[in-house]
This record gives structure tokens, C-alpha cells and sequence, in this order.
């Protein structure tokens, strides 16, 4: 039998996740509360007593999924700074609140929805729609190889964005950014003239703010080198579907802050990926 005391330590992170999804601490915390009671009627529930957070969620889901009222995106109540998750569908949700806000992996997201890791991917990808939807934006690709830099326009178009240019060296980048200044950056450290997507990332956010995550089968010369924050980073060969929940994350992380008045480089400290 599982120990109470282990179910309590989870449950800050439950009703933060509650929150976000329901919109409210109040309805958050009566959902909460249901699985807590399902829990004391039926501790079978727990099926893995070392890792029991997943079956915390897990039992949360199925109890807010089986609700008619939580059908459909119009029926979410939602706060005002968060209002453009209330227009994604509830799958897709769900789906990008477990992995951008609560970290969990994609195999711990399939089991906490009782769903196939396949599905999972296909709603990663339907978030970032539905979320480019609300904050679409201009996204510059700094990459020197022609078919990784081709692979990730087509992935940040589909996902509704619209790529302004893919720079192959530090200069190219520089004078992309200076042209049309865009609101994600995508960027390898390594380029093709051998100079470094990193330092042109650290001087375009000498003049101006933005998300950046790095694509890189480099990540030790982002973690040793001189790095900026938030950045995200994604180790090569990449998935597509954590490139798209990366972008929707990073996307989301910002809007939020300047809704927030917030500077990004605070707000997003614990969604940096580094």
C-alpha cells in the first residue's frame, strides 16, 4: 500500500497542473479533491507505489475526462492571462500542460491519458496548431546543413508559423534578424563557415528579445559555453514532435511573461531546458 505521505508531496504539483487546466484554483482543487477520495475507495489505483505521481494524474484525468462538461474548450473557464489555452480542444490541452508545464515525458503523458505514445505525438503536434492559432509568430532557423534547415521550415509552417529565413552562417543570421526581427529563434551552434550559432544568438539578443531554442548534436558547447536565458535545447537527431512541443513551450513560456509584465529571461527560468 502506498504511504500517504508520498501521495501528499505530489500534490502541489497536481493542483498547479489542476489549475492551468480548469482555470481556477477553486475548480482545480475540487477535482483534486475527487481524486483523493477515488483514491481512498480504491487504492489499487496506485500501480506503481515508487513512481506514484503518474497514477496521481492519471486518476485525475480519467475522473475530468468523464465529465460531459469537460467536452468541449468553450466550457473551460479560464483566467485571463491564460486565455488562449481556453481555446485549445481538451486532448491537446492536456497533452501540452503535462509535457510544457509539468515536464513529464511523452511515455508518462500516453500512460497518465491511457493513450498510445503514437496519439500522443499526434496531439503534440495538434497543441502547437491550435496554439499558433492564438500566438503565431516569425520564426528565424539559423542551421547549415540545406535538409535539417528544410525538415524544421516545413514542421514550423505546419504548426502555423511563418519561417522568415534560414541563415547557414553568424552573418547571415545577424542580417536576417536585423531585417525582420523575429519572435522565436531555432538555432545549431555549430555553422557553416565554422563560426557559432551561439554568439549570433548572444548578439541579437544584445538589441533585442526573443525565444531561442537550440538544435544541436553539439549540447556540451551549449552547456559549457557562454549561454543565454531562457534558451531551450534539443539534442540532434531530433523528434519532430519535441521540436513542435518545444517551439508551443517556448512560445507559450513568453506570452505568458509579457501578459505578466514579467521580463521572459525571469519568468522562464524554471521551463529553460538547459
Amino acid at each position: 500500500m502506498v504511504n500517504s505521505a508520498t501521495v501528499a508531496r505530489e500534490l502541489p504539483r497536481l493542483r498547479r497542473y489542476a489549475r492551468a487546466l480548469t482555470g481556477s484554483q477553486e475548480s482545480g482543487d475540487a477535482y483534486v479533491n475527487a481524486t483523493l477520495e477515488a483514491l481512498v475507495a480504491d487504492p489499487s489505483e496506485i500501480r506503481n507505489p515508487d513512481y506514484v505521481v503518474t497514477d496521481l494524474f492519471r486518476v485525475f484525468s480519467k475522473i475530468w475526462n468523464s465529465l460531459d462538461v469537460n467536452s468541449g474548450a468553450e466550457a473551460v473557464p479560464t483566467a485571463p492571462s491564460d486565455k488562449h489555452l481556453v481555446q485549445m480542444t481538451p486532448l491537446p490541452r492536456q497533452v501540452f500542460l503535462l509535457l510544457g508545464l509539468e515536464d513529464f515525458s511523452e511515455d508518462d503523458a500516453a500512460t497518465i491519458l491511457d493513450l498510445a505514445e503514437g496519439d500522443i505525438h499526434a496531439l503534440v503536434e495538434e497543441s502547437g496548431r491550435e496554439l499558433a492559432a492564438e500566438i503565431a509568430t516569425d520564426v528565424l532557423i539559423i542551421e547549415d546543413e540545406p535538409l535539417i534547415g528544410i525538415d524544421l521550415e516545413t514542421l514550423v509552417e505546419s504548426l502555423g508559423h511563418t519561417v522568415t529565413g534560414i541563415a547557414r552562417t553568424h552573418r547571415e543570421a545577424v542580417q536576417m534578424a536585423t531585417a525582420n526581427k523575429p519572435g522565436l529563434v531555432l538555432a545549431d551552434i555549430r555553422l557553416a563557415d565554422g563560426s557559432s550559432g551561439l554568439e549570433a544568438v548572444n548578439e541579437l539578443l544584445q538589441t533585442f528579445e526573443v525565444p531561442v531554442i537550440f538544435i544541436t548534436a553539439y549540447p556540451e558547447q551549449f552547456l559549457t559555453g557562454n549561454r543565454p536565458e531562457p534558451a531551450f535545447l534539443i539534442p540532434k537527431p531530433f523528434r519532430p514532435a519535441t521540436v513542435a512541443a518545444t517551439i508551443s513551450q517556448a512560445l507559450f513560456f513568453e506570452r505568458n511573461a509579457r501578459l505578466k509584465g514579467t521580463p521572459a529571461r525571469e519568468s522562464a527560468g524554471a521551463a529553460t531546458r538547459a
